[in-house]
C-alpha cells in the first residue's frame, strides 16, 4: 500500500492504482466522458484532467499511477479552465438541440457543461458532417451528437467481441460506424444494447414504440395486455428516487392500470412456462446424449451471436421460446380462446429490460395466434418511466396492485431469471425434482449465482453427474464457445446472457452517470432483490406454480407435447452469410 494526497485528504491505496480510483477513496469526484473501468482507460476525452504536484503538465487521472507521497490537486483553476475549455470545445462540434433530445436531463455532457458554467457558442465554425442510422429495430445513431468517446466501440469488441462499429476516418471527419460507411442492420450488430446504456450523450437512443402504445391505449379498440419482465421491477423505481434495485412491483402494476391496461399479468409465468419445456428438452438431452451442451435460449442477443458467429452451434440451442415469447404466444391461443376473441383483437405489450426484445418479437416463426406477430410491442424499462410521467402518474405515492389471476401468478424461480444464473437455477430445481423424483428441499443452487463473467459447476443429480457453465457477455461465451470446440471443456447444460450481469444489466434499464456505473455493481444490488422476491414466494419451483399445472392439463397437454412444442418452441436461422436484421 502507498499514501497519496487528494485535495488535502491522506489515503492509502494498492500500488498501481491510478489518481482515479485513488480519488474515489478519498470521496473526491473526477469528471470523465470516455472512462469505463476496465473496459477504456485511454485518457480520450481529457475531462479528467489533475495536477500532481512536480509535475509540468495537466495528467489524466484514469491512466496516471498514483506513486508514494504523490499530492494531486483536482479542482485547481487551471484544472477547472482546461476542463471549461475541452466542454467548450466539444460543444463547438454537437447538435445542441436539447430540449427535443431523448436524453435531456439525463446526459452527461449537458451536466458537466452546466456544472462548469460553459459558453455553448464560444468557439464556432465548421460542423463535422454527420448521419442518422436508423436501420436497426432497437435503437437509433445521431452521430451529430457523438462525442467520440469510443465508449460505445470498446464495449462492443472488449465486453461482447462483436465489433459491429469502430472509428474511421481521422482528425476532424472521425466517426463512429460501422465497416465500409455501412448500415447498423448489415452489421455483426446483436442489439444488445450495451453501447446505447454506456453512451454519454444522446447520439445513441431507443426507437421506442411508447407512443403506439399510448394511442392504442387512448383508442381502446383492441384489449390491451401488459406483462413484465423480471428484473423490470428491480429497476423502474431507480428513474423516480428509489435506491438502486429497490422492487416496485406493486406500484408498477398500480401505474400500468392507470395508463389503461386491462389485464397485468407476470412475464414471470412465462418464465415458468419455459422452464417446464426446457427442462423437458434438457431431461431428453442428458438421456440422449444429443444436443450436447444444451444452450438456454432466453436471450435474443445470444441467439443472434450464435446464428451469426457459431452457426455450427445453432443445433444445441434450445427450441424454446424466451419467456416473452412464450408468454405472447399463450396469449394470443390460450387466453384469446379463454376469452373467445381473435387474437387480432388482443394487443400485448411487454416490458423488458433489453432493446434485443424489439427485434426477437419480429423474428419469423413468433406467431403461434395466427395473426402477425404475438407481441405486438416491446417498451423498455425507459420508455415505460416516460409513459408514466407524461401521464402525470405519482408513482413513488401509487399504493401497490397486484397481478391479474392465472397469467400474473409464477415462482420464485421466474423472477431470478432477471439474475445471471438464474434460468440454470429454475431448471435445476425443476430437473432435480423431476429426476430424484422427491421434492427438492433446499432449492438455492450457490454454485451458478453471482455476477463472474463464467460460472462452472458439477452437481449430482439422480446419481449422475451434469456439468453446468453459466455465461454473461459474448466475449466470455465466445471464449467458452471455443473451448468448447477445441474440446478443451464439456458440458451437459449452459445459460448465455449477451449483458454482463443478466438481464439486470440489460440495453434497456435507466441509464446511470458514469461515476456511478465505475464505482457500483448495478447488476449485483438489483440481483440481490431478485433473490430475495425468490425467498418471499411460498412457491418457489415452477412445475409446482398451480397456474403452470392447469394451463398443462387443460390446454397444452404434457410438456414437450405436439400441441406445446408447435406453440412455445421456435427456430432459428444461419445468419453467418446474410447479416441484414
Amino acid at each position: 500500500m502507498i499514501k497519496v494526497t487528494i485535495d488535502n485528504v491522506v489515503v492509502e491505496v494498492e500500488e498501481g492504482s491510478t489518481i482515479l480510483t485513488a480519488s474515489v477513496k478519498a470521496k473526491v469526484k473526477i469528471p470523465t466522458l470516455c472512462y469505463l473501468k476496465g473496459i477504456n482507460e485511454i485518457g480520450g476525452c481529457r475531462m479528467c484532467v489533475v495536477e500532481v504536484e512536480g509535475v509540468k503538465n495537466l495528467v489524466t487521472a484514469c491512466t496516471y499511477p498514483v506513486t508514494e507521497g504523490m499530492i494531486v490537486r483536482t479542482n485547481s483553476p487551471r484544472v477547472r479552465a482546461s476542463r471549461k475549455c475541452t466542454l467548450e470545445l466539444l460543444l463547438s462540434d454537437h447538435n445542441k438541440d436539447c430540449l427535443s433530445c431523448e436524453r435531456n436531463g439525463n446526459c452527461e455532457l449537458q451536466a458537466l457543461s452546466d456544472e462548469y458554467d460553459c459558453d455553448s457558442k464560444k468557439y464556432s465554425g465548421e460542423f463535422s458532417k454527420s448521419n442518422i442510422d436508423d436501420s436497426s429495430v432497437s435503437f437509433v445513431r445521431d452521430n451529430s451528437k457523438c462525442i467520440k468517446c469510443r465508449k460505445c466501440v470498446a464495449v462492443c469488441q472488449v465486453v461482447q467481441s462483436v465489433d459491429a462499429i469502430g472509428v474511421g476516418k481521422r482528425g476532424f471527419n472521425t466517426q463512429i460506424g460501422c465497416a465500409f460507411e455501412g448500415k447498423i442492420n448489415e452489421s455483426t450488430c446483436v442489439n444488445c444494447g450495451q453501447c446505447l446504456i454506456n453512451c454519454p450523450t444522446g447520439a445513441l437512443t431507443d426507437k421506442s414504440q411508447k407512443l403506439e402504445v399510448l394511442e392504442q391505449l387512448a383508442q381502446k379498440k383492441k384489449r390491451m395486455i401488459v406483462a413484465m419482465a423480471p428484473s423490470v421491477r428491480v429497476t423502474l423505481g431507480e428513474h423516480f428516487g428509489s435506491k438502486i434495485g429497490e422492487n416496485v412491483e406493486g406500484k408498477m402494476i398500480s401505474a400500468l392500470r392507470r395508463l389503461g391496461f386491462d389485464d397485468v399479468f407476470d412475464i414471470d409465468f412465462g418464465a415458468d412456462l419455459t422452464i417446464m419445456e426446457e427442462s423437458h428438452e434438457l431431461i431428453s438431452a442428458l438421456k440422449s446424449g444429443e444436443k450436447k451442451p444444451l444452450f438456454t435460449s432466453c436471450c435474443p442477443s445470444w441467439v443472434k451471436f450464435v446464428e451469426i458467429f457459431y452457426p455450427e452451434f445453432i443445433k444445441n440451442i434450445s427450441t424454446c421460446k424466451s419467456p416473452q415469447q412464450m408468454m405472447s404466444a399463450t396469449i394470443k391461443t390460450f387466453y384469446a380462446e379463454k376469452l373467445k376473441v381473435k387474437p387480432s383483437d388482443l394487443y400485448f405489450v411487454s416490458i423488458m429490460p433489453c432493446i434485443a426484445k424489439k427485434f426477437e418479437r419480429l423474428r419469423d416463426d413468433q406467431s403461434a395466434g395466427g395473426m402477425g406477430q404475438d407481441t405486438d410491442a416491446v417498451l423498455t424499462v425507459r420508455d415505460l418511466t416516460e409513459m408514466i410521467k407524461v401521464c402525470g402518474i405519482d408513482f413513488m405515492n401509487l399504493e401497490d396492485g397486484k397481478f391479474d389471476e392465472m397469467l400474473g401468478l409464477s415462482s420464485g424461480a421466474g423472477v431470478i431469471f432477471g439474475a445471471t444464473g438464474g434460468v440454470m437455477e429454475a431448471a435445476l430445481r425443476t430437473l432435480s425434482d423431476t429426476l430424484e423424483k422427491n421434492p427438492l428441499k433446499k432449492v438455492e443452487y450457490l454454485l451458478v449465482r453471482g455476477i463472474s463473467g463464467t460460472k462452472e459447476a458439477e452437481i449430482d443429480i439422480a446419481g449422475k453427474k451434469v456439468k453446468l457453465a453459466v455465461v454473461s457477455g459474448l466475449n466470455n461465451a465466445r471464449t467458452l464457445l471455443e473451448k468448447i470446440k477445441s474440446g478443451e471443456k464439456e458440458y451437459d447444460f449452459v445459460e448465455v446472457m449477451a449483458c454482463p450481469g443478466g438481464c439486470a444489466n440489460g440495453g434497456g434499464m435507466p441509464i446511470h452517470p458514469a461515476y456511478v456505473v465505475n464505482n457500483r455493481e448495478l447488476a449485483k444490488e438489483r440481483a440481490d432483490n431478485l433473490y430475495a422476491s425468490d425467498v418471499k414466494n411460498n412457491l418457489r419451483k415452477s412445475h409446482e406454480n398451480p397456474s403452470i399445472k392447469f394451463i398443462y392439463e387443460n390446454y397444452f397437454g404434457k410438456a414437450g407435447g405436439e400441441k406445446a412444442h408447435k406453440i412455445l418452441h421456435t427456430t432459428y436461422i444461419d445468419r453467418s452469410k446474410n447479416l441484414k436484421s
